[in-house]
């Protein structure tokens, strides 16, 4: 598997998005996918306007292979998380605290994550995506991760942020942003509980995951 990871991670880049050129390719992306097959939305420039890619709340990712646009995924950082309590939320876990979760955590939101058709079910992309924008996360202090994902979507990247992240399910909701019937869950990640059980099992997606983390951040995440 770690060599599959090597030979993969030479054809597979993810960064973050500062240029028009790589607003487009995103934006391309979008189109073929939330467009297109899902139609989730009407109008992908809406998705990604020229300021985002300028702005310090917010941050794209795009990942190629071989050097072209394969997918997407957006960070938002500090979003009004409690407007998830508009959305009629139907809280799942009776462990989590909601309260403390809002109030005493810097939380960063995971979306718009897409990949194109011919790139599904190639489990490194999405570990791309992920390692590059939970790299700035926990750079900028971000402690939470909270995402939605579409409970019928059968290209949903639910199962590998519960599997192979470590998200928890909270809740549940009927309604949000984008034009879809199905029902969302709401996840969240606890960035250092996900870390300390991915280096126990030491397994290659933790090592792929911190490689490009500094060694303070190790000590900060490793106690």
């Amino acid at each position: 598997m770690e060599r599959a990871v090597a030979d993969e991670s030479k054809r597979i880049r993810a960064a973050r998005i500062f240029t028009e050129t790589g607003r487009r390719a995103a934006l391309a992306v979008l189109a073929a996918t939330y467009q297109g097959e899902k139609g989730w939305v009407s109008d992908p420039e809406a998705q990604i306007p020229r300021s985002d890619v300028r702005r310090r709340d917010i941050a794209w990712y795009i990942v190629r292979v071989d050097g072209q646009p394969a997918g997407v995924l957006r960070t938002l950082f500090d979003p009004p998380v409690k407007q998830y309590l508009e959305y009629g939320l139907k809280f799942t876990n009776p462990s989590m605290d909601i309260e403390r979760l809002l109030s005493g955590t810097r939380i960063a939101e995971v979306g718009r994550f897409a990949v194109l058709p011919e790139h599904r079910g190639n489990l490194m992309l999405a570990a791309a995506l992920m390692r590059a924008s939970t790299r700035e996360m926990v750079l900028r202090g971000y402690t939470h991760v909270i995402t939605d994902v579409f409970e019928d979507d059968p290209h949903s990247p639910l199962g590998f942020h519960t599997r192979v992240m470590g998200f928890q399910q909270i809740a549940t909701h009927d309604h949000g942003e984008l034009n879809c019937g199905s029902r969302r869950i709401t996840l969240v990640l606890d960035l250092k509980s996900s870390y300390q059980r991915l280096k126990t099992r030491g397994n290659w997606f933790y090592r792929y995951l911190t490689a490009q983390w500094p060694e303070t951040l190790h000590r900060r995440f490793a106690t």
